[in-house]
């Protein structure tokens, strides 16, 4: 008696949803595919927003720009929830041991006064300005549209928000948990005169009312000023007055501006090119805020630095501005 055991192969009638067919063809889709593309609604809404009762609820009107497509939007990084909180659980995971090494081997008894002062005063101050970001990446993932955009403006608000907590955290390292170094640093967010340019500047933000605007301010004016000043410049002088040890705190925000700066310059460049009316539109924009917040920073870097450190800093930030701009088919902003 013999056993033959045969195989048959089970064709699927379809690969995808028929959502994902008509943009790519009856085949397998990515997970990022049928987590993104065509998930926001666009019909068969209940009401108008009670505060604006002139648009729905998702609305393409809510900025100037136009796009034929919003899913061009489309994130490089591949991030839906799951790939997002896998990928940040890992950067966190760093994270947690940089801290966990930093406490347990008392490096802060390394940190000269000057050190000190200089975190207190120059980094410390920013988790309100990293709040700030939260807020306005919040918004555009309120009140964008297409999934590939808002979801993506989602996990940026959040990247932002655990950035400020890690501020807040390197206070509490300094202080022995007291929470003195960072009512020290609010004294400073509120009073000093070198912050207040920074502190209106993000109250403006707060009031404006076109989201991809506000994406331009925030993702590719005042972020490359935070990364200049606050991650390069400034790591570069505590590394040189004793303070190299503070770099291991700032890690997580050193990986996340540099992915968030590969995909706002992808959608800038894509909305740039879609049309000479949004290449048009994102320039002006671009020009005012980069005006608006190199006079809100002047004051806070000559304090920060020497006068020729000062020349270098805002060189240094016209040079990585003028890079980002080329990449994304903008005009470089002239020098302030």
């Amino acid at each position: 008696m013999s056993l033959e055991i045969k195989t048959s192969n089970l064709e699927p009638l379809r690969h995808t949803y028929a959502n994902i067919e008509r943009r790519f063809g009856d085949k397998p889709a990515t997970r990022y595919q049928e987590a993104t593309y065509d998930a926001q609604a666009t019909a068969n809404f209940h009401y108008r927003p009670l505060w604006n009762p002139d648009k729905t609820l998702n609305d393409k009107n809510y900025t100037v720009i136009q796009m034929e497509d919003w899913y061009d939007l489309k994130d490089p990084r591949q991030f839906y929830y799951g790939a997002y909180v896998q990928n940040r659980a890992r950067l966190q995971d760093t994270a947690e041991g940089n801290y966990k090494f930093f406490e347990k081997r008392d490096l802060i008894d390394n940190l000269n006064e000057d050190v000190i002062e200089a975190v207190t005063f120059s980094l410390l101050p920013l988790r309100h300005v990293e709040q700030t970001a939260n807020l306005n990446f919040m918004y555009g993932a309120a009140y964008g549209y297409g999934t590939a955009i808002t979801q993506a403006c989602l996990y940026a608000g959040m990247d932002r928000l655990g950035m400020a907590q890690y501020l807040s955290r390197i206070g509490l390292l300094i202080d022995g948990n007291s929470s003195d170094s960072l009512a020290e640093a609010k004294g400073y967010w509120m009073d000093d005169e070198a912050w207040q340019g920074i502190r209106a500047l993000c109250e403006h933000t707060l009031v404006i009312k076109d989201w991809f605007e506000l994406f331009i301010a925030q993702s590719l004016v005042m972020d490359t000023f935070i990364h200049v000043v606050h991650y390069q410049h400034l790591d570069n002088w505590l590394v040189e007055n004793g303070g190299r040890d503070v770099a291991m705190l700032t890690e997580f925000m050193q990986e996340c501006f540099k992915d968030l700066t590969g995909w706002s310059n992808s959608v800038i460049k894509t909305v740039v090119s879609e049309s000479d009316d949004n290449k048009a539109q994102c320039q002006q924009w671009l020009d005012k805020w980069q005006e608006k917040v190199v006079t809100a920073y002047r004051p806070l870097i000559e304090k920060m630095f020497d006068a020729e450190q000062t020349l270098m800093v805002l060189d240094d930030i016209q040079g990585q501005l003028a890079k980002r701009c080329k990449t994304t088919g903008l005009s470089v902003p002239s020098a302030a």
